[in-house]
């Protein structure tokens, strides 16, 4: 590894979401299947939490399918909106049509 890279403090990665046709069957299938946590649950979306990342379950008519990085710069990606449960976020699309989140997240 380069000196230039070693420095170079790297985005994270805060989650995944995939669709969902059922938050409360997908919750229960996923919690029985993989050892993670629920960090939030209701009808519309869920938030569970692995070792190294975070997986959203999300409805289709409520989310698009998406990937999101941390980035404390988010005004650079357009119009910053809040979640629900406080955190700031714009949703992009990268050249290539993948929905993209960047959310702010002072963990």
């Amino acid at each position: 590894m380069t000196a230039a890279i070693a420095q170079k403090t790297l985005d994270a990665m805060d989650h995944v979401a995939i669709r969902v046709g059922d938050i409360r069957e997908a919750v229960e299938w996923y919690t029985t299947n993989f050892r993670c946590n629920v960090l939030y649950q209701d009808a519309t979306w869920a938030f569970l939490e692995f070792a190294n990342m975070r997986l959203a379950l999300v409805l289709p008519e409520q989310h698009p399918g998406h990937i999101a990085f941390q980035n404390m710069n988010l005004e650079r990606f357009g119009n910053v909106r809040t979640h629900r449960d406080g955190v700031r976020y714009v949703y992009v699309t990268d050249p290539f049509g993948n929905a993209v989140e960047v959310v702010e997240r002072k963990e």
